[in-house]
């Protein structure tokens, strides 16, 4: 029956036994199955969020989508944000129900980066998160280990967090805020855990933003603030075998690797459970020795730029002299 239209809950399904994208392993049938599963999960983690999605087209890279297009049924729901760079309203999806889930899943989106802040409160981010990257050829145990320095960079400071599998190599950990925190002390408090994270151990973790500085080590990458985004939880990744983004318990990171969660088993993994929300502390205030210190960190991607540019100069004067 490929090629011919199946409905779910009045949205229009097609080429359902197409594989998703070359090594994904798994159908565009297997995606929406997983959506439709999942959805009272992953929703609640999207709801009124602005949503980027990624999606892979046959024959085609895969690109991140913003802006709605134009064929977007009229009952997807959305909001409208203001793109200082490109000087325009972008019209961004709200995953705030099922048929909107299903209706990406057919679109070929196949991971799901909501914004850190709700559409309502665009300055107003709502966890503290630290993303946990394992240098090429480093194994998702050092990731790990890297996890459980901010663990305790966080409980020093009186704070805890949930952890997740990002669905490609390494971990993410969110961090629920309470009150409302202005946008640059969250930024500099992320900044400061992973400074003290490294500190911890500076043989295992760094947070050296430019990749030869970083020498093999784990990259404590506190730059997910302000308007950048991060895979949800549950979302899955467009990598062989179709991984998801799992949450999981602290005493369970020994147990896995990211690619034991995909979607065609994570369904089946979670059963009734909810663990993202089942692992996810009460939201916190900030610490106060956190946006302090962060304060006199410099921002990861101005001082790269400035770096990039006094190296650049230092190879013109050597190879001038």
């Amino acid at each position: 029956m490929d090629g011919m239209a199946d409905e779910r809950d009045g949205v229009p399904l097609t080429n359902l036994d197409q594989e998703l994208f070359p090594g994904a392993g798994a159908t565009k049938r297997d995606l929406i199955d997983y959506l439709d599963v999942v959805a009272d999960r992953l929703i609640p983690v999207l709801r009124d969020r602005p949503l980027s999605v990624i999606r892979v087209l046959r024959g085609q890279d895969r690109f991140m989508q913003k802006n709605l297009p134009k064929y977007t049924p009229d009952w997807v729901p959305r909001t409208t944000v203001w793109a200082e760079a490109s000087k325009r309203e972008v019209s961004y999806a709200l995953g705030n129900d099922r048929r909107t889930l299903l209706w990406f899943g057919n679109q070929r989106a196949v991971e799901f980066h909501p914004a850190l802040a709700l559409a309502a409160t665009p300055h107003r981010q709502t966890h503290l998160i630290m993303d946990l990257d394992p240098p090429e050829g480093g194994g998702f145990a050092v990731a790990v280990s890297a996890a459980r320095l901010v663990r305790q960079a966080l409980a020093d400071a009186g704070m805890s967090g949930a952890v997740k599998t990002s669905g490609s190599k390494g971990l993410h950990v969110f961090v629920p805020l309470a009150g409302d925190p202005a946008p640059e002390d969250v930024a500099a408090a992320q900044r400061a855990v992973a400074a003290r994270a490294e500190r911890i151990d500076p043989e295992l973790a760094t947070t050296a933003f430019i990749r030869e500085d970083r020498n093999g080590k784990v990259f404590l990458d506190a730059t997910r603030a302000g308007g950048a985004t991060v895979a949800a939880a549950y979302s899955p990744r467009i990598r062989p075998g179709v991984p998801v983004s799992f949450p999981l318990g602290w005493d369970d990171l020994d147990d896995v690797t990211p690619g034991d969660f995909t979607i065609l088993n994570a369904a089946e993994l979670l059963g009734d459970r909810d663990p993202w929300v089942a692992g996810m502390p009460a939201a916190q205030e900030l610490s106060a020795g956190l946006i302090e210190e962060g304060h006199t960190i410099p921002v990861a991607r101005v001082q790269a730029m400035h770096e990039g540019k006094r190296r650049a100069k230092a190879k013109r004067d050597a190879a001038e002299s």
